[in-house]
């Protein structure tokens, strides 16, 4: 399967917290940005990209937090920014827990807010 077809399995596929977020993203809502959501970059799928901001937008489980994927993550962003983007990173429980401090953490790094 290729990246295409694979991001196109994903949006299909959201998780819960991936869901909330995309409520609050979705359809130019977020200060007119488009974002979009499982889109190929290179190798990788981002959960979200705004390609104007050149911002990624990543929610990481608990599977982040074991050494390989910590090691896949470093690596990843570092193919991700050397593209120019910057990567934003929330773990799920953020999402569904503080959805608001979620939210003003993406006005300050889309320059919304101070």
């Amino acid at each position: 399967m290729n990246n295409i077809d694979l991001a196109r399995k994903l949006r299909k596929n959201l998780t819960p917290q991936e869901k909330i977020l995309w409520q609050l993203l979705r359809n130019h809502q977020f200060y007119g940005y488009e974002i979009r959501r499982q889109s190929p970059i290179g190798k990788y799928i981002v959960d979200f990209v705004c390609r104007k901001k050149k911002i990624i937008i990543e929610l990481d489980g608990g599977q982040h937090n074991s050494p390989e994927n910590i090691q896949a993550d470093a690596e990843r962003t570092i193919y991700l920014e050397s593209k120019g983007y910057k990567v934003v990173r929330f773990w799920n429980n953020e999402v569904t827990n503080n959805i608001d401090g979620v939210y003003k953490k993406l006005q300050k790094e889309f320059g919304i807010i101070d």
